[in-house]
């Protein structure tokens, strides 16, 4: 939804309504909901920050799964809030992406925190491929240490233009 710069990374930043759909008979999310969450922010992170829909994705032959997840549940959410999401790059390596996901409720407080790992795959072959260099620019903007970003910011990739 929007982007925001701190020091010289960006933060991608959006809002989620819980809704009936995501909660259990007690009204709070039923916690495999915050995956759903979760791959709705990366699939818009992807459509509007590094400008790559998961249908053009998917039309290139590529994959993007996520290939490990560690989640904290702080505390819960109800039916009717609105969740504020914020994206951010831990790593950029050969062919993953290290994020760094939070949600806070309406009052700012931490509801759930998650760190995932994705990986760029080939889909025929299914196997990791390299992040092409003009992607990996664009996902290098949100990446929070600068040293880490860098280690692999020579890598030969193809572009994904002319993928």
């Amino acid at each position: 939804m929007k982007q925001e710069t701190t020091g010289a990374a960006r933060v991608y930043r959006s809002t989620i309504l819980v809704r009936f759909s995501s909660c259990d008979p007690a009204g709070i999310v039923f916690y495999p909901r915050y995956m759903e969450m979760f791959n709705s922010l990366v699939e818009d992170w992807w459509r509007e920050e590094l400008h790559l829909s998961f249908p053009e994705l998917i039309a290139r032959g590529w994959g993007i799964p996520t290939v490990h997840l560690n989640v904290d549940f702080v505390a819960v959410s109800r039916l009717g809030e609105v969740l504020s999401a914020s994206l951010s790059v831990r790593r950029i390596g050969r062919s993953s992406i290290n994020l760094d996901i939070l949600l806070r409720g309406p009052d700012g407080g931490d509801r759930v925190r998650a760190k995932v790992v994705l990986a760029m795959t080939d889909l025929e072959s299914s196997s990791s491929r390299a992040i092409p260099d003009d992607l990996r620019a664009r996902i290098a903007e949100f990446c929070q240490s600068d040293h880490l970003k860098e280690s692999y910011a020579n890598s030969p990739t193809t572009p994904v233009a002319s993928a």
